[in-house]
């Protein structure tokens, strides 16, 4: 079959399989533009279609930032910074300037030390090769940061065009609802498709008579944990409140699991507490390391709920990943579950998580 590209967004589609979510329609083929079953909503029903792209798709559409003047809104989920990185952002958006966001902000412990948490969001995003121009730690569930963010926005956007971008689950539409809602009134403006479509498949909304801020197709990372959940799990292991620390004192050759989802294995070392920072909801079970293998194989579905028997049929197996700790106090973070901070180096641990799912340390915030 002939490869054909939607005219709007760039995203491949297909003209005679109507199982596939780039199913162009048929009455979009007799008109001149060839478009996608995505913005073929748009521009006739004004409906906003959740479809998968591929990461060729998202990525020929964000390329097209680069050859705008505007501004780059990125946002990240501060509980899965990792998971939720779009790499190669820089080279995707051109010399355009990037504001990050960490978004909800209102369910770190009151004790986060926000200035830490910054400085590790802004290193880590230069690891990954991007420069960011400013960085802000927002509620978009409840409007927290958003005055600060406001003006800074306007400023550094000059009456150019401000493209927002993000992962799928990081509260994209969140952010940008909660933006026209304290600018007009208007709520949930994204979600009931308030504004139109666009010719490059994003959700136009307008700033002032010259310029418009644009709402991306939010991409697919299989790096997040979130991915691999069913919706009732998704629920148990995503915070919805203040995170309650819980503190495990802990000797060598014990072990924590967190549901049946990651495991942590502290393998030598002095009586210590550990704290983990995790979902209020999720359940941490505690058991010697020399029974955790079986234990794990004996309750994970069960006990070790979640995941859930039908998550587990998707869920990629659990895989060691040992741990070298700094001389200073550490954060171990798992992407989109949490984390457990750990005293200074001295001792030996080891964390199983899903494979494919990468682990990170940082100072502790804490």
């Amino acid at each position: 079959m002939e490869e054909i590209f939607c005219e709007g967004c760039g995203a491949e589609i297909q003209t005679e399989d109507k199982s596939k979510s780039g199913y162009v329609p048929k009455s979009a083929l007799e008109n001149e533009q060839i478009i996608c079953q995505r913005c073929f909503r748009l521009k006739h029903y004004n409906e906003v279609q959740d479809v998968e792209y591929t990461d060729d798709d998202y990525l020929r559409m964000i390329n097209q930032i680069s050859d705008t003047n505007s501004l780059v809104v990125k946002i990240v989920d501060i509980f899965d910074f990792n998971g939720s990185f779009i790499t190669g952002l820089q080279r995707l958006t051109g010399n355009n300037p990037i504001i990050l966001i960490g978004n909800k902000v209102d369910l770190l412990p009151k004790s986060t030390n926000k200035n830490k948490l910054i400085q590790w969001m802004k290193k880590t995003a230069s690891d990954y090769g991007l420069k960011v121009q400013d960085i802000f730690l927002v509620s978009a569930a409840k409007g927290q940061g958003f005055d600060k963010l406001e003006e800074e926005i306007e400023a550094r956007r000059n009456e150019k065009d401000v493209y927002v971008v993000g992962c799928t689950n990081v509260g994209k539409s969140t952010f940008i609802n909660q933006l026209i809602k304290r600018s007009s009134g208007i709520k949930d403006a994204i979600t009931t498709s308030y504004f139109p479509g666009t010719t490059l498949g994003f959700i136009q909304i307008p700033l002032d008579r010259k310029s418009n801020m644009y709402d991306t197709p939010g991409v697919v990372n299989r790096k997040q944990l979130v991915h691999y959940v069913t919706d009732k799990d998704l629920k148990v292991i995503t915070p919805k409140k203040e995170i309650k620390p819980k503190i495990y004192q802990l000797q060598d050759k014990q072990t924590l699991f967190f549901g049946g989802f990651a495991r942590f294995d502290f393998e030598k070392g002095l009586k210590q507490s550990f704290v983990c920072y995790f979902s209020n909801q999720l359940m941490v079970h505690r058991t010697k390391l020399e029974h955790a293998d079986d234990f794990y194989d004996k309750h994970v579905g069960d006990l070790l709920e979640p995941p859930s028997p039908k998550t587990l049929e998707q869920l990629p197996p659990l895989e060691k990943q040992s741990v070298k700790i700094p001389k200073e106090k550490t954060d171990i973070v798992i992407p989109g579950l949490g984390w457990i901070t750990v005293p200074d180096g001295g001792i030996t641990v080891s964390v199983h998580v899903p494979k494919g799912v990468q682990i990170s340390l940082r100072p502790a915030l804490i």
